[in-house]
């Protein structure tokens, strides 16, 4: 019977090749869909569930209450990690983790002992020992228990130690960083390849920890628990509660801290963060400098892969139902000679299954020829799971149960025809009674319009995020990597650099207002003043005289650093950020402290240095030495010249060090990548939703077209023009759309407005991103649907009279 079904059911598949074409076309463009997302969606899923304690490990998280806002911190001090362990005895190792540019961590200049080649990396932290131990690092060369333990210390990835030491043993090797031969590292390790995919942290290069602050106040690290599995984790947390008492906040008063903190410091708390939470569950505010995922967009990406899965299944169903007349007669032939009706459900389920397991044939064949190009887009490097046990069978279940689920209407509506009715010839032939089509149309649209509303609100804020003012210049400038390889030749090199035509301003600094750069927060409070209120948490960033001419920064009030001033060495310019909330009405002349005594010379108008999805913060500059970096403006349209002739000048000064650059807007665009990424796998997903969409209304209405037939010739016959023949088959369509429209706008307005929550500076939602995205809906559908329409106008009416 099984093989009389399948027999059947390749008839039928083979019989009419459109209908079958579109109905596997678009369940393959589903399964593609969904098997790329979900691909996605397990990679996310993934980070960080490869430690075998898991369960018992966390980091550490500091919230508070600051002007109704609930503020979060993971930053922590140097002695924090060893205070808890101490403390508590639930708490089995505490470890640390310091991820911050300024203490050298980020991109380095590395070169072998023996060698003078010097190469940048980029993926430099610091960590102790116990972090080493909680977070499970496999080790191929070195002592699990001993590689951090001493100072000078380095392990790094087992890629990193191949490119390195290609004959193998990395251990007991020494290597120097920044070119400075006079504090050597050991490799004490070699770490199993971590692909950064599988771990918040990303990195190929651990330093052994020898920062020996101990104030409470001074805030580095991410400090890491693995706790005894016994533990109850919010009793823990509320016993942490005695550290901020007998440490923090006494730290904090004698700072001066004490009256504009007093309320804040009653409502610090500590929490404990799974491990396996801090990628897709870590809070945008927490600030620390660590990208991660969003578990919204995982949510919003598996709506996408159903629905696009969802829509293809409404082909199948509405092109089943609606070609009901081609079976009918079969169906009452077959029940006439005895066939039962759970004989003819077994028969569509058999076809619906088969339909089903072709798609995904081709859907999988879809999905890995895509998945590079989709790996570029995500900015992943995910692979097709083939060896992976489950995956195979997991495909094979999945087309079963989902081609029966879509089958399983058609199958019974079908079964359900009356032999006396269908042999009579009054069984209604699918092109009316069709409210449940309708209804599936109008649900395909309404889910493609919200996804078009969607791509066009991304892309407006995409724009309006890179063209928006910031307050400084960021176009042609050049940012030089490296130059603290310069040691004390930077001026002259600066200087020579100023020397070419094409350079307009130099600056040395690492300071800059674009991700990957030195940060350094600090808390100022006003000198000669009783208001402790005044007390302000600020960035104090180092910079040179020429740093404000060169960015293009405005001054506001007063004026900038300028070498016309010994006392400058002295002086500090905030934003009018910092000059609000430290209440001077008059800042220039004023003096502040933050450990040290500054006098105000200068406000700048505020402009951005952080991603803007954040407020602006209160900033300062002073003059410092910071010489990983060298701003060049140049003059316009001279930026190939300019390049060639910066490197020559570079060779002159380091002949071993290969000249690296990039460009202030590009740092700035990488800035707000994930937003972009985001954008151009959501309008990927659009994109397949829209096809699928197209391709169902494509055939249904090449189906009304033939159940049309004989009337459109009668009505040609009479004389209809063909104008109203084409409004006969465009209209109907044409108010399904217009139906979708009204319902899609509302809840594609509220699903982007909560998108946009997350950016402190966003674009308003106008009426005209609505109209537009109906506009492209209803000329999609138009266009999809004239062709038929056309072609049945035109026909001729004596061979369809003729065949009747």
């Amino acid at each position: 019977m099984i093989k009389n079904y399948i027999r059947i059911a390749w008839r039928n598949i083979k019989k009419d090749k459109l209908f079958t074409t579109i109905k596997i076309g678009g369940f393959a463009i589903g399964v593609a869909a969904c098997l790329l997302i979900a691909l996605f969606i397990g990679n996310e899923l993934s980070y960080d569930q490869q430690y075998k304690n898991k369960d018992r490990i966390y980091r550490v998280v500091m919230q508070g209450v600051m002007d109704g806002e609930v503020l979060k911190s993971v930053h922590f001090q140097r002695l924090f990690a060893e205070t808890l362990e101490a403390k508590y005895p639930e708490i089995e190792k505490a470890g640390k983790v310091n991820t911050s540019e300024l203490f050298g961590a980020g991109r380095r200049a590395l070169r072998p002992k023996g060698t003078i080649q010097n190469n940048f990396e980029e993926g430099f932290i610091y960590a102790d020992q116990p972090v080493f131990e909680i977070l499970e690092y496999e080790l191929e060369e070195g002592n699990p228990n001993q590689v951090l333990v001493n100072p000078g210390s380095i392990v790094m990835t087992a890629s990193k130690a191949k490119k390195y030491f290609p004959n193998g043993n990395a251990v007991g090797q020494t290597i120097f960083l920044d070119d400075d031969a006079t504090k050597p590292y050991t490799v004490t390790g070699v770490i199993k390849e971590h692909p950064s995919e599988k771990s918040h942290l990303d990195f190929d290069f651990l330093l052994a920890i020898e920062d020996t602050n101990t104030s409470w106040t001074t805030t580095n690290y991410f400090t890491y628990l693995l706790v005894d599995e016994n533990t109850n984790i919010p009793n823990l947390e509320k016993k942490m509660r005695a550290i901020l008492e007998e440490y923090f906040i006494p730290a904090s008063i004698e700072r001066g801290m004490g009256e504009k903190f007093r309320e804040v410091f009653k409502t610090l708390e500590y929490k404990l963060q799974p491990v396996t939470d801090i990628h897709l569950k870590s809070d945008l505010k927490m600030g620390d400098r660590l990208k991660y995922g969003d578990i919204r967009f995982i949510w919003l990406f598996a709506a996408i892969a159903v629905f696009v899965l969802v829509l293809a299944a409404i082909n199948f169903i509405n092109l089943s139902t609606a070609k009901s007349a081609n079976r009918a007669k079969e169906v009452g032939l077959r029940k006439t000679v005895g066939a039962f009706r759970s004989n003819l459900v077994n028969q569509f389920l058999t076809e619906s299954i088969i339909f089903s397991i072709i798609s995904f044939i081709i859907g999988v064949v879809l999905a890995w020829a895509l998945l590079p190009s989709f790996n570029v887009i995500a900015a992943k490097s995910i692979s097709m799971p083939w060896r992976v046990w489950w995956f195979a069978p997991l495909l094979l279940f999945a087309s079963l149960v989902i081609g029966a689920i879509a089958g399983l209407y058609p199958a019974f509506y079908l079964s359900a025809f009356k032999p006396a009715n269908v042999l009579k010839g009054s069984l209604s032939t699918g092109s009316k009674s069709g409210r449940l089509r309708s209804g599936l149309v109008v649900f395909q649209f309404v889910t493609s319009i919200v996804l078009i509303i969607g791509t066009l609100i991304i892309y407006k804020q995409m724009n309006f995020i890179l063209d928006k003012k910031l307050g400084f210049n960021k176009e042609q400038v050049v940012l030089i990597k490296g130059t603290n390889l310069l040691k004390s030749n930077s001026q002259t090199f600066k200087d020579g650099l100023l020397g070419l035509s094409e350079v307009k301003e130099v600056s040395i600094s690492d300071y800059l207002p674009v991700d990957g750069t030195k940060r350094n927060g600090n808390t100022f409070g006003k000198v000669d003043s009783d208001d402790q209120n005044g007390m302000v948490p600020a960035q104090i960033w180092r910079v040179d005289f020429d740093y404000i001419k060169t960015l293009g920064l405005q001054v506001k009030e007063g004026r900038g650093f300028s070498k016309d001033f010994s006392t400058d060495s002295s002086a500090i310019v905030i934003n009018a950020t910092m000059a609000k909330e430290l209440g001077f009405e008059d800042p220039i002349g004023k003096r502040i402290n933050n450990g040290q005594d500054w006098t105000i010379i200068g406000v700048l108008e505020d402009f951005h240095f952080k991603n803007l999805k954040e407020d602006i913060a209160a900033l300062s500059l002073v003059i410092g030495n910071s010489p990983g970096t060298v701003a060049v403006k140049l003059n316009s349209g001279q930026t190939n010249s300019a390049i060639s002739d910066i490197e020559t000048v570079w060779q002159e000064f380091v002949p071993n060090q290969a000249f690296e650059y990039t460009f202030l807007d590009q740092e700035f665009a990488m800035m707000h990548d994930d937003v972009q990424r985001m954008g151009k796998i959501f309008n990927s997903f659009a994109l397949f939703a829209i096809i699928v969409a197209c391709l169902g209304l494509f055939a249904l209405s090449a189906f009304l077209g033939e159940q049309r037939k004989k009337e459109i010739s009668i009505r040609q016959v009479l004389g209809a023009p063909f104008k109203s023949i084409y409004q006969l088959l465009t209209m109907d369509f044409m108010k399904l759309i217009l139906l979708s429209i009204l319902i899609a706008v509302p809840i594609g307005w509220y699903m982007m407005d909560r998108w946009l929550e997350d950016f402190a500076y966003r674009i308003d939602i106008s009426w005209s991103t609505f109209v537009l995205a109906g506009v492209l809906a209803l000329s999609i559908a138009f266009l999809t649907v004239s062709y038929q329409a056309i072609r049945a106008g035109l026909a001729s009416p004596i061979k369809s009279l003729r065949a009747e």
